[in-house]
This record gives structure tokens, sequence and C-alpha cells, in this order.
């Protein structure tokens, strides 16, 4: 693959060119060299790190987890215990959020099987409830 220009690498990984903008703004992607004309010349290489941070992020990592990750690829030091270490702790939050949506939604099954329709606003119980201060998840 050759060289590519900024709209020719976004429409390569399906991005925004305002995507590929931010993320060398966050320091996601290194700014690319340029040609004697300055327009930007893109390796391949910008494709692989691309679709690296979109399948960190389809995994739930944020940009800055994912700019870790990535310092973490480059770095000698860096043993793959440390990279499960993060996956792990991704993978727990992923838990927690599960256990507070399946709360979310015992709760408003329990709200919409008490609601009767036809009844006004002014005596709809899931709005009672939510207006209620004893209402709690």
């Amino acid at each position: 693959m050759n060289q590519l220009n900024r709209s020719q690498l976004a429409k390569a990984v399906n991005v925004n060119i305002e995507t590929l903008r931010y993320y060398e703004r966050r320091g996601l992607i290194p700014e690319p060299q340029r040609k004697s004309s300055g327009y930007r010349q893109y390796s391949p290489d910008y494709v692989v790190r691309l679709h690296f941070i979109q399948k960190a992020k389809a995994l739930g990592f944020t940009l800055e987890e994912i700019k870790e990750l990535l310092s973490l690829r480059v770095d000698p030091q860096t043993s793959c215990d440390q990279v499960r270490k993060r996956a792990e702790a991704k993978l727990s939050e992923i838990e927690q959020k599960m256990a507070a949506l399946k709360t979310m939604k015992n709760a408003l099954q329990k709200l919409a099987a008490s609601c009767h329709s036809g009844n006004p606003t002014s005596e709809c119980p899931i709005l009672e409830a939510l207006e209620s201060e004893g209402f709690t998840l």
C-alpha cells in the first residue's frame, strides 16, 4: 500500500476526517510526514494503528486507555501481564456496568407493569415513582 492522504486514510478505516484530526490532537496517532507541497502523507502503519484504536474502542476502552495500550505496545520493558491487567480491569468495569443495567431493567419492568393504560398522567405510577423520594433502584 502506498502513502495515503488524509481523506484516503479516513476512507480506508471508515472514520471521519475530523476523527483523524482529533486523534492527532489527543496523541493517539503521530503527526504524519508532509510532502513538499504541505499535504500530509500517511503510511500503511496508520491504517494498522487506526484499526487497533477502533477494535480497542469496540471493547470499551476509553481513548486515554487506548493511548496507554499503544504506549505499552512500543515499550520494550512492558510484559504481557501489564496488558492483561488492563484487560481484566476493563472486564471488571464492564461487569459492574452490566449489573447496573440489570438493576435499571428490573426497575423499569416493575414500573411498566404498574402502569394501567388509560389513566391520566396525574395518576401515572411511573411518573409518581420518579417524583417520589422513596423510589430507588
